[in-house]
């Protein structure tokens, strides 16, 4: 190996080892946040606050290994990506060490150590967030994609468990069993944690990337639209969005009180300008709250709308359109004009919607 490579291979090591060693204390934080949350050690708890110093530090140096060797080797591919990756990851590595220094905050707070359902419930979070992030590091430092893959996967298994101990905490705090400040730091807790899984995936994404160029794709957004009967404002809307930005989101339409079919009108409406789905049959609105949570955005189409919606998940985005009503019982010309105005708005507030979500360019 000739001297130049030499030296471009141990400077990669140490960037390598450096960034094993930070993520051991950031893991070692973590823990030790947990356990002193459910043991009500304040001790350790005050400990995992100072010991994000030389996290920190840590951190930093990274940064500058990374900064120098930019400018020493000038690297290209898969150097290069490496490199990039690394820079990302110390921000996943230094917000994961700041959550731990939240649960602690908090623990100390604490008047009362967690106990019963409350306990098993940070438990479970904290184990299902420790192994995420545990395997997403072990995939960046052995450069496995496989292993990266496959822990991604588990993040839907910590945000369902995320809307499990929300609701047991709202339980909690209903039988008042617990003080309105302890309830509060409790929250800060659960969502700590839930947040290290979103870190643990993105440290993924950082292995992939480095290991194979593979960028992070572009998320898809699943959108309901929700009516009255389901057999207009509903079907045109989710036709149009279909049209539109067939890429951009999968695209449900529904209502709580459905009527038999379509209006006839719409079928000649969608007809006329391209659009596909007037054909199908309204749709029940039976949603409970899981399964309400596997939408980001809800829109209400129509006044009262939303008010149908007892409780919205904690994920999920709902939006009141306000959409005049199209009666059954008009003229089809009558017909005819309120949908062309309720088309003109609806074609708007989707493309500003999607827009949102996707940028100006969303496909």
């Amino acid at each position: 190996m000739a001297h130049y490579e030499k030296r471009l291979e141990d400077d990669l090591s140490l960037i390598r080892q450096r960034v094993k060693e930070v993520a051991e204390q950031v893991e070692l934080g973590l823990k030790n946040a947990i356990h002193a949350t459910l043991a009500g050690d304040r001790q350790l708890a005050n400990e995992v606050v100072l010991g994000d110093k030389p996290i920190n530090r840590g951190i930093r140096a990274i940064d500058k290994k990374c900064y120098g060797f930019v400018a020493r080797h000038l690297p290209s591919a898969g150097h290069l990506r490496f490199v990039s990756s690394v820079l990302r990851l110390n921000v996943e590595l230094e917000r994961i060490g700041d959550y731990a220094v939240a649960i602690a905050r908090e623990a100390v707070q604490l008047s009362t150590v967690p106990s019963g359902s409350v306990a098993g419930d940070i438990q479970l979070i904290a184990d299902q967030a420790q192994q995420m992030f545990r395997q997403a590091m072990e995939s960046f430092n052995d450069q496995n994609p496989e292993l990266a893959r496959g822990t991604k996967g588990m993040a839907s298994q910590v945000e369902s468990t995320y809307q499990k101990v929300f609701d047991d905490l709202l339980r909690e705090g209903e039988k008042g069993s617990r003080p309105m400040k302890d309830l509060f730091a409790l929250l800060v807790i659960f969502n700590r944690l839930g947040r290290v899984g979103d870190q643990a995936k993105n440290i993924c994404e950082e292995t992939l990337f480095a290991v194979t160029g593979e960028t992070k794709s572009e998320k898809v957004y699943r959108v309901l639209f929700l009516d009255e009967h389901n057999n207009s404002l509903g079907p045109l809307a989710k036709a149009y969005a279909d049209k539109a930005f067939p890429k951009s989101g999968e695209y449900t339409t529904a209502g709580w009180s459905p009527a038999d079919r379509v209006l006839p009108t719409l079928e000649v409406f969608m007809d006329a300008r391209g659009l596909e789905g007037a054909e199908l049959a309204p749709r029940k609105s039976a949603y409970t709250l899981v399964e309400l949570a596997d939408f980001h955005v809800v829109v209400c189409l129509g006044p009262g709308v939303a008010e149908q919606i007892e409780q919205v998940p904690f994920h999920t985005v709902l939006l009141a359109w306000e959409v005049e009503p199209i009666p059954v019982d008009l003229d089809p010309e009558r017909t005819t004009a309120l949908l062309e105005s309720a088309f003109t708005k609806l074609k708007s507030s989707i493309r500003e919607l999607m827009e949102t979500l996707r940028g100006e360019e969303a496909p």
